[in-house]
């Protein structure tokens, strides 16, 4: 039996398009346009722009209030500074005066022989328990001086004990207590006053860094000032070009707290920063001049002492003597003449009569006068210079600190009201932008 086998029923297919020929137009594509997120219709358009402009006038208005604040933050940092290290130095030059002071009285009563004078060895003990006090308050005042001020601590416990093995073998007569006595002095100009030295220059350094810093403080004040005032500017001028009115009140009136800021802040900060300059340049100089001429003399008179100690064999001191008083002579023509202590030619002179006579061979009469308290010793006049002189350095000290205090009082408030300001400026801009933002809606 013969089986039919079915074809598969056939399918449909849509009759081929014909390709089109070369060069034959193509049909036209569906454009579609990008559509911008939700910032970018937020800044879209004249609106979008003043938003824009709302944003960087209240930003940069801000910023220049911190500005100001900064800049008076740190004038007003450096004349507090100055002040402190003005304290610091003058203590450290104290120090250096009182045991430069105790060891012209403990050379001079070591002439005397057998038990100095009370008056003399009472100013030596009182030199050096101020010495001590002020090495205990530089310390808690500048931290930064505390390892040196231990170091000198050190050295004055050594110091002392040497005077008081010179005392005790002078009272009974013995040569060796001459040489304990030059081993003090050792110790002194060796130890101590190298240290003394480095502190003084170290606080020197810190208070003209200080007096070159008071006026920096004007940068940030300008810069900030005129970043913010040229954004405010270009910001109402293109409001005016697109709205056709020239004045958004405002804005103006932020532009003009900013420039009356900074006109007035930096009136203060210039003012502040001449007071500084000026006391530099006359009470803290003469301050500086005078401190100098004392430890000078005191370290002058020492040496007068130790030359007649030496016995013919002190030309060395002598010489420590003259170059000491030179020192004294050149930081007096510093001060001049309204603020010269007195009683230092006198001083002089009465150095030279001790130093003809131990001359001429006459030993005994240079000590008298080295050691006299007539009205034409050497230790008379001395004592007029050191108290014309410790009455000056006071009085100039008091002065210097008195004119930073000043300075510092002449910096207007804009340290606390800078921040404030600038949001004020802030508000100002916005308010005069949605203004016209609000036209718009």
């Amino acid at each position: 039996m013969t089986q039919t086998v079915s074809a598969p029923p056939a399918t449909w297919s849509p009759p081929a398009t014909p390709a089109a020929p070369s060069g034959a137009p193509q049909p036209p594509q569906s454009l579609s346009t990008p559509r911008r997120g939700p910032l970018g219709e937020w800044f879209a358009g004249t609106p979008g722009r003043m938003r824009a402009l709302l944003i960087l006038s209240a930003v940069v208005s801000v910023l220049f209030g911190l500005a100001a604040a900064q800049g008076f933050r740190q004038s007003d940092g450096a004349l507090q500074r100055a002040e402190a290290n003005t304290a610091q130095l003058v203590r450290v030059q104290a120090i250096h005066t009182s045991l430069v002071a105790a060891n012209a009285d403990a050379t001079n009563a070591f002439l005397v022989g057998g038990l100095e004078p009370p008056a003399q060895r009472q100013h030596f003990v009182d030199s050096l328990a101020t010495a001590s006090r002020l090495i205990a308050e530089a310390a808690t005042a500048q931290p930064a001086d505390q390892t040196v001020l231990g170091q000198l601590n050190t050295t004055l416990l050594t110091y002392n004990g040497q005077i008081e093995q010179a005392r005790a073998n002078n009272r009974q007569g013995l040569p060796i207590g001459s040489q304990y006595l030059k081993d003090a002095n050792a110790t002194l100009q060796n130890d101590s006053l190298p240290l003394l030295n480095a502190l003084v220059s170290a606080n020197e350094d810190r208070v003209d860094t200080e007096f070159d810093g008071v006026g920096d403080g004007n940068v940030w004040l300008i810069v900030g000032g005129l970043v913010s005032l040229a954004v405010l500017v270009v910001t109402m001028i293109w409001l005016a070009k697109r709205t056709h009115r020239y004045l958004n009140i405002p804005l103006a009136v932020g532009a003009v707290l900013v420039l009356v800021t900074m006109v007035i802040g930096g009136a203060g900060m210039a003012e502040a920063s001449s007071t500084a300059e000026d006391t530099r340049g006359d009470t803290y100089a003469n301050a500086l001049a005078l401190s100098r001429a004392r430890i000078a003399a005191y370290d002058a008179k020492s040496n007068e002492s130790l030359t007649l100690i030496a016995r013919g064999s002190g030309a060395e001191f002598e010489k420590g003597w003259k170059e000491a008083a030179q020192r004294v002579d050149a930081e007096l023509a510093k001060v001049g003449r309204v603020g010269a202590p007195r009683g230092w030619q006198d001083y002089k002179r009465s150095h030279e009569a001790i130093r003809r006579a131990d001359d001429r061979g006459n030993w005994d009469e240079a000590v008298n006068l080295a050691i006299g308290s007539g009205g034409d010793s050497a230790n008379t006049y001395f004592g007029t210079f050191d108290k014309s002189s410790a009455a000056s350095l006071e009085t100039t000290s008091n002065a210097a600190q008195q004119q930073l205090g000043l300075a510092r009082g002449a910096l207007p408030p804009i340290e606390w009201l800078g921040l404030p300001i600038g949001i004020a400026a802030a508000l100002l801009a916005a308010w005069g932008l949605s203004q016209r933002l609000g036209e718009y809606r």
